[in-house]
């Protein structure tokens, strides 16, 4: 019988993973793991690990002695040193495909809801008022923009053609697409940089690497148009967020939606709550019924093919 763990979790139970993990002869301990002494207690001598938002850290993957892999419920993965588990020859997966078309309907929410100023109106009318809440100016047609993407993956991709009916120009940003690929997609590619001056409204979906975090900060905000509107859906530290403040409380940046964060649960006191020209949820995106049944149910299937010894899909750190 193999030890299966699960270092926290947001969802009600984990009946579904215990069904298809028990089913299978094995045993699955959850927990809702909020230090590393506790993470590293749980994970020590597990056979698979499996993990939502806990940060599995070198140490926590330094004390696993018998893990067979480290399963992300999820596409990003930068909560797990998928280097440091690459080291102990530790596969690290993640889930890559299960809610491309939520997160890319959310982002059309959100670009819909910034350019139509939906909080403010709403906003308005809930105080008991009734009319325009911030003027003509805040009102504006997708037709009549320039929308820049930053990253053209799965979701990226889905956005673009979403974004095709509304007639906006749409330039993008991508290291690994070419021209040709981007035209046909509807795109035009041109460089980051170009995409930051260029964009009425920008939208963020690119992974978190080195080279992307906190891409959008104070020097990049200010070669932006006056009045550009920003949309982030994608990973939290993509943004540096006090900068993002200051441009929104300058008017620089005339609006936001934002669903990630770089430090979440987003602090109590944190000014974005309460910004009337900020649209914000909680990381909720990627949320759909059928979209949180093909995750769980992957990640338990994944965790039974390292018991196995099978070959494994969606590895992320190179470790065969």
């Amino acid at each position: 019988m193999a030890k299966i763990v699960v270092t926290d979790y947001t969802f009600e139970d984990l009946a579904p993973e215990r069904a298809i993990i028990e089913a299978a002869g094995h045993e699955l301990i959850g927990a809702k793991c909020e230090t590393q002494q506790e993470l590293v207690e749980l994970c020590g001598d597990a056979d698979v690990v499996i993990t939502q938002f806990a940060q599995v850290d070198s140490t926590v993957v330094e004390a696993m002695q018998s893990a067979k892999a480290i399963v992300r419920y999820g596409i990003g993965y930068d909560n797990v040193a998928f280097e440091a588990a690459a080291q102990r020859g530790i596969p690290v997966c993640n889930i890559p495909d299960y809610c491309i078309d939520e997160v890319a309907d959310h982002t059309l929410a959100f670009i819909l809801g910034v350019t139509r100023d939906v909080r403010a109106n709403n906003a308005l009318i809930a105080e008991g008022s009734w009319g325009l809440a911030n003027g003509v100016s805040t009102m504006v047609a997708l037709s009549d923009l320039t929308i820049g993407v930053i990253g053209l993956g799965r979701i990226g991709r889905e956005v673009v053609a979403r974004l095709q009916p509304f007639k906006c120009r749409i330039v993008a940003a991508d290291p690994i697409v070419t021209q040709q690929q981007a035209l046909e997609l509807g795109c035009e590619l041109v460089s980051q940089e170009e995409v930051f001056a260029q964009a009425d409204l920008l939208t963020l979906h690119c992974p978190s690497l080195e080279s992307t975090k906190n891409m959008v900060n104070a020097a990049s905000l200010s070669t932006m148009k006056q009045g550009a509107m920003i949309v982030n859906v994608g990973r939290g530290d993509l943004i540096d967020l006090e900068a993002l403040v200051a441009a929104l409380d300058s008017g620089q940046i005339l609006t936001a939606g934002l669903d990630v964060f770089s430090t979440e649960p987003l602090p109590s006191d944190h000014p974005v709550r309460n910004m009337k020209n900020v649209l914000v949820s909680s990381h909720v995106a990627s949320v759909s019924p059928k979209a949180i049944k093909k995750l769980r149910e992957s990640v338990a299937e994944i965790a039974l093919a390292a018991i196995s010894g099978d070959e494994l899909p969606n590895v992320v750190n190179g470790v065969n």
